[in-house]
């Protein structure tokens, strides 16, 4: 039996791989923020040892952008040291490690979708505690790969998704950033790739190790993002909500976002992991949510 951790299992991301039918053989544990003091580097290392995985999937991490402005030793001590020390201990355990990170490690400036090979540049504190993170990863000597993505909603936890649908529910408009591009993830298609990375890491697959972009096929603002759920949600008898385009300078918020946080996927799907559009995961997980 090959027994897969999961690390952040009470997130979007966490859930859904605990849904994902898992290769034949497999096995999943699970870690939550309850269970583990994800600062503690030692007791990381501790708990992965005592867990003895075959292969571990990190999933975990302090993902309130804004309120990192305010807390950035726990931003870095959540999303810089507990994977350093999880590439520490996945190595003594001979477990090959997949690392998720995001966009937000760019700037925002290129007019193109990002490549693995662009050069970081983060524009807040959680993007430089990311960026952080996934260079502990790629520098140690764990079999590991780093996926980022972005933008990532589903049916559970707290996300754009979800939001838009709460407010659809008391407003008949709603504003909505216009001038921020990127590409929707379903948390089901990420807990899909990063399974399928983990497999292909455990067979020895060097192709597999390194870093990688995964987003879902097809780019939005957020506002074309809000629009189409909400077309969506009057198939199920909600009523229409008019989106007012907005910039971001109309938006103000704590921390600084990238304009541009599309990322290219050629690399993995070169692997044959090709991202499902994001629309079709939308539509699924508006059904879920309002039927």
């Amino acid at each position: 039996m090959t027994r897969l951790l999961v690390l952040g299992s009470t997130g979007q991301l966490g859930l859904a791989l605990q849904r994902l039918t898992l290769p034949r053989g497999w096995e999943i544990q699970t870690l939550a923020r309850a269970d583990l003091d994800l600062a503690d580097t030692g007791a990381v290392e501790t708990a992965l040892r005592a867990a003895r995985p075959q292969v571990v999937i990190n999933a975990s991490g302090y993902t309130e952008v804004d309120k990192a402005e305010r807390y950035p030793e726990l931003a870095f001590a959540l999303n810089s040291l507990a994977p350093a020390a999880m590439a520490r201990a996945a190595y003594a355990l001979s477990a090959p490690l997949v690392h998720v990170s995001t966009d937000y490690v760019f700037n925002g400036e290129k007019n193109a979708p990002y490549l693995e090979t662009d050069a970081v540049d983060p524009i807040n504190v959680y993007g430089r505690s990311k960026a952080e993170g996934e260079a502990a990863v790629l520098s140690s000597i764990a079999l590991s790969a780093v996926v980022r993505t972005s933008w990532v909603f589903s049916a559970d936890r707290a996300n754009f998704l979800k939001t838009m649908l709460r407010l659809g529910e008391t407003r008949r408009d709603v504003r909505v950033v216009a001038d921020q591009r990127g590409r929707p993830t379903p948390a089901n298609e990420l807990a899909r790739i990063c399974v399928a990375l983990a497999e292909r890491l455990l067979d020895g697959d060097k192709n597999a190790c390194g870093l990688f972009h995964c987003a879902g096929a097809g780019e939005a603002t957020w506002a074309d993002f809000a629009e189409a759920i909400f077309s969506e949600a009057e198939r199920y008898g909600c009523a229409p909500v008019q989106v007012q385009r907005i910039s971001t300078a109309e938006y103000p918020t704590p921390a600084r976002r990238p304009a541009n946080s599309r990322l290219d996927t050629t690399k993995i799907e070169a692997l044959g992991l090709t991202p499902m559009p994001w629309r079709d995961s939308m539509r699924d997980y508006v059904k879920q949510l309002l039927r």
